[in-house]
């Protein structure tokens, strides 16, 4: 009996000796969800491939051990397990199955990316760079300079801060016309146009909105969130018509301007109307909130749909998570009325109490773009001037890790749709 136990260690420790992969899991498991991505990207830096294993263990990430890469899992916090060969294989072998909705999407090159943002402080944070912080992704910082200058296609993720583009300031000036920092960014946007070689703020975001548009149909992958996502699309609708009144650009707005919109031209919106009063805290139609939207807090959740690995690995990718209902959050874009969404457009989660989208996905030319309703997925109300988010007390945000699949997915090898 003793030869018998003896021999069975041995194995086992000849097992672990000869542990050929990590497996990062991302089912409840997991201590830390959010710096699990930072992990991946980090082997993927080192030009290692990552296998992301669709809906096995909430989309867990499968490679090649390494000294390196161990110690980095331990130093994160991030739990992680070591496999032999067998076991890897046996792993891609029940996914490969055609009867079970799983599948396997080889990650290659840790994507290059960017956040349109200004470079001045302004009174709220924002939640893509918060993700990419906490979970060590790098990121650098564009804005209306080097959109013009022709520089997005040096990379391949470009996230859209909380941002206006249809020259408004936010539709801040009732709330803020007088405090310090809307005036000072007020100033700063003028100049900056005029700098560029246009007379009015609108006139160069929708330069740079267009210039966004290119870097997508080229390839690109666009990512944004609360009033970066209605903004964007109304600035495409509105080429040639003056929206804004005269306190943003110094001339009336077009009168007429709801009946001169071009759907054509947008994403993911269709048949909405502006607001045309400079005093309203809202931008369109588009948005649901109050006191349009009438659900409370303790009922606000938003569901992920369910989709097949094999058949539609995009948003599978888009929507892995440990947790299938997610909290709600609100912002100054808190979610999509789906009377105003595209049909073309894939929702993928909704809010059935309101008949609301509050993540959508498309394709345009030759990238894709995903939106994302809310300002801050662990801050349920965010107000200007509150602190951040701490992470810290957040690493398994169901919510941030939608944000974080979205830096992900430019490093999936390109997987033609089955159609």
């Amino acid at each position: 009996m003793k030869k018998i136990i003896s021999l069975l260690s041995l194995l086992l420790v000849s097992g672990v000796l000869q542990a050929a992969y990590i497996l990062v899991p991302m089912d409840q498991s997991q201590r830390n969800h959010l710096k699990a991505y930072g992990i991946a990207y980090f082997v993927l830096q080192h030009d290692v491939d990552v296998s992301w294993l669709l809906n096995y263990r909430g989309g867990s990430f499968l490679f090649i051990t390494s000294p390196k890469f161990e110690q980095e899992c331990t130093i994160r916090g991030v739990s992680f397990q070591l496999l032999a060969d067998v076991q890897a294989a046996s792993i891609i072998q029940e996914l490969a199955d055609p009867e079970v909705n799983k599948d396997v999407v080889k990650l290659e090159k840790a994507p290059k990316v960017a956040v349109y943002t200004p470079k001045s402080k302004l009174p709220w944070d924002d939640a893509v760079t918060l993700a990419m912080t906490y979970s060590e992704i790098p990121y650098d910082i564009v804005y209306d300079e080097e959109v013009l200058a022709g520089k997005l296609p040096l990379y391949d993720w470009l996230h859209l801060h909380h941002e206006d583009f249809t020259g408004q300031y936010g539709r801040f000036y009732a709330a803020y016309r007088n405090a310090a920092w809307y005036q000072e960014d007020q100033r700063s946007q003028e100049a900056r146009a005029g700098r560029l070689g246009f007379q009015k703020v609108s006139q160069m975001k929708l330069a740079v909105a267009l210039k966004i548009r290119e870097f997508v149909a080229g390839g690109g992958y666009l990512f944004a969130m609360c009033s970066a996502t209605d903004s964007y699309d109304i600035a495409l609708s509105a080429q040639g018509v003056d929206i804004c009144e005269s306190m943003f650009d110094g001339d009336p707005a077009d009168p007429k301007m709801n009946t001169k919109l071009d759907y054509t031209q947008t994403f993911a919106f269709k048949d909405y109307k502006l607001s045309t009063n400079p005093y309203e805290y809202e931008f369109s139609e588009i948005d649901n909130q109050p006191p349009l939207r009438k659900i409370v807090r303790t009922e606000d959740f938003f569901t992920l749909f369910d989709f097949s690995a094999k058949w539609d690995p995009v948003p599978t990718m888009l929507c892995q998570n440990h947790e299938q209902v997610i909290k709600g959050f609100m912002g100054q874009t808190t979610a999509f009325r789906k009377k105003f969404v595209k049909s073309e457009v894939l929702v993928m989660g909704e809010t059935k109490l309101e008949d609301e989208a509050r993540y959508i996905h498309g394709e345009f030319g030759k990238g894709t773009w995903t939106f994302y309703g809310g300002h801050d997925p662990e801050d349920y109300q965010h107000q200007v001037g509150d602190p951040p988010t701490d992470l810290s007390l957040h690493p398994n945000s169901p919510g941030y890790r939608l944000i974080l699949n979205n830096i992900l997915f430019p490093a999936a090898r390109k997987k033609k749709q089955k159609t």
